[in-house]
């Protein structure tokens, strides 16, 4: 090892080359605990790091290059809104913030395409956008708060994927530093393009194991000439997955698709005082039924909603065309608000996905295992792409402080992951691995994939200082 070592417990040698670099205000060798961890983990009380906050892309730069030098480990990080505990400082390491590279640096409608430097909030992007009459496709439930670099870091998913796909369908071109300090550029502005091995697509979803994403051109669209939320109750939850297959055989492709199994309504209606699972003028009993939220957008939508309510009500659906702008922003909050509720109790939210054919199998299986652990479930999936949350409880006992969750609850998150690969799924639909999820990815990939993707690795980052131990 040459320059700072960090094993002898001082990080001070390797913060003051930082500051040397990057100025006094883009280091701290103390940070607060939020810059520790994710949402998924917090990482573990008393790791030692050093927390640096580059304004730009040479601040970048120069700080990848010191930790080269001096074989320091790097944790690139965004908000920290991430799900997989991706983005937890390693003790003696660096946690490099991309924050302060907040620059949306050109909006090209003609192109169609938007050049945003890493930090940018992602919803900001669509906001900036707006007055000009385009928006910004992918939006995961934490748009308010994540960063453009890190939902393209994890390859972020959202409400709206079934129709305009997630985070990878967006991303024309990035702008990233490797390993050693040099800046790469990959993809292109036009919206087409193949010459070369792909990179940009290689660097989606890497999860900071590969380089640092410092700033993105990404594909902007057209806002909708008009928006209409579709409301579909239903008695049970297989009437409702049942629901998911009436809208695949029709003519419709909603914008977004929400299904809320009959847990999942329940545990809402608890947590914010609603009715979402009860509507006396459909006769649909209170706090009974499951539920499928969807949104059309497009030309045509009178007709769309037309279409789609006759499908579903084919398939025993209650069906309720939302006309009114504050009550559809209501239950999409209400939607939104899933997380949240049934929260108090030892709990674990999963995220799998299957094909969508398999949807009903699928929550079939998690009421299943639920039932043989003694483990309490509920639901709600991105139905129209198959990815499926499933919430697996305990109620009556009450969440540990730790994080550490009981028996009962991990071996049923067991066999639900493995009862997604059985469907012909996957491990993640769109939080990505992390650490939380690395003990299943031998099931998923074959041996020759694992060694192939380790072989990628060491080419980008020979030292292996790259978000080490995680996502591979």
């Amino acid at each position: 090892m040459t320059g700072t070592d960090p094993s002898d417990g001082d990080l001070e040698p390797l913060a003051a080359r930082l500051r040397e670099a990057l100025g006094e205000d883009a280091v701290v060798v103390a940070p607060g605990p939020h810059y520790r961890g994710d949402q998924a983990d917090p990482g573990a009380a008393g790791t030692r790091f050093v927390l640096v906050l580059p304004h730009d892309v040479e601040g970048v730069q120069a700080a990848m290059r010191i930790a080269h030098e001096a074989v320091v480990p790097v944790v690139p990080r965004g908000a920290g809104s991430g799900l997989s505990g991706g983005a937890v400082a390693i003790d003696g390491g660096i946690v490099l913030g991309l924050e302060r590279l907040s620059a949306i640096r050109e909006i090209d409608v003609l192109d169609e395409v938007a050049v945003v430097e890493a930090g940018v909030i992602t919803a900001d992007i669509s906001a900036a956008l707006s007055p000009q009459g385009f928006f910004y496709a992918p939006d995961p439930a934490s748009a308010a708060i994540s960063t453009i670099g890190g939902t393209i870091a994890t390859n972020a998913g959202g409400l709206h994927c079934a129709k305009y796909g997630v985070t990878r369908e967006s991303v024309l071109g990035l702008e990233v530093v490797l390993a050693d300090g040099t800046l790469l550029r990959t993809g292109h502005r036009s919206l087409k393009g193949v010459t070369g091995l792909d990179l940009t697509q290689l660097l989606i979803g890497s999860e900071g194991t590969l380089a640092v994403i410092v700033a993105a051109t990404v594909r902007i669209r057209p806002l909708p000439v008009a928006r209409r939320t579709v409301l579909a109750r239903f008695t049970t939850t297989a009437q409702a997955t049942g629901g998911v297959n009436a809208i695949s055989r029709s003519p419709v492709r909603p914008a977004a698709t929400e299904l809320l199994d009959v847990g999942a309504v329940t545990d809402i209606d608890a947590h914010n005082g609603s009715s979402l699972g009860a509507d006396p003028e459909l006769g649909v009993p209170s706090s009974t039924g499951a539920v499928l939220l969807i949104e059309l957008d497009g030309y045509g939508i009178e007709e769309q909603a037309a279409d789609l309510t006759r499908a579903l009500r084919e398939v025993g659906a209650d069906v309720r065309v939302v006309d009114d702008e504050a009550e559809a922003a209501h239950l999409w909050e209400l939607r939104r608000s899933s997380r949240a509720a049934g929260g108090g109790r030892a709990r674990l939210g999963e995220d799998v996905a299957v094909p969508k054919s398999r949807l009903a199998e699928m929550v079939d299986r998690i009421e299943e295992i639920g039932r043989r652990h003694g483990v309490a479930t509920s639901a709600v999936a991105h139905a129209g792409d198959g990815n499926l949350h499933p919430s697996l409880s305990l109620p009556g006992v009450p969440e540990d402080p730790s994080g550490t969750l009981p028996a009962q609850i991990l071996a049923a998150a067991d066999e639900v992951v493995r009862a997604a690969l059985d469907l012909g799924g996957t491990i993640s639909g769109e939080h990505g691995i992390g650490t939380a999820k690395q003990r299943w990815l031998d099931l998923e990939l074959s041996p020759v994939s694992r060694e192939l993707q380790r072989r990628v690795k060491a080419a980008f980052d020979p030292h292996g200082l790259m978000n080490p131990g995680r996502a591979l």
